[in-house]
């Protein structure tokens, strides 16, 4: 495996932020490979953990860079704006990590 970059975004959204908001932030954010080149993968899901730790936190969200620049390309992108400015209001945390594979 070639080194990436991976970008790990979780969110514990606000109580009482409906479902349907919810889903459509989800497809929001799966929408983004298609409209920022950049990203060189992509993938989510919501906690099944049985272990109880975390913190409220629902979803996680990977996104893969072949580069720092590449990262350094989406995270201004209008598109990850746009999204950016769709969720902020709906999350009460956001916990962001990058690390290198490989």
């Amino acid at each position: 495996m070639s080194r990436v970059l991976r970008h790990v975004v979780m969110f514990q959204f606000k109580t009482g932020t409906e479902d349907q908001t919810i889903r459509e932030i989800e497809a929001a954010f799966a929408a983004l490979p298609n409209r920022i080149e950049a990203i060189r993968d992509f993938e989510w899901g919501t906690d099944v953990s049985v272990e109880g730790k975390a913190d409220g936190f629902s979803h996680c969200f990977l996104v893969t860079f072949d580069s720092e620049p590449d990262r350094d390309t989406y995270l201004p992108h209008p598109a990850h704006q746009e999204f950016v400015s769709l969720v902020r209001s709906h999350v009460e945390k956001s916990l962001v990590l990058d690390y290198w594979v490989g």
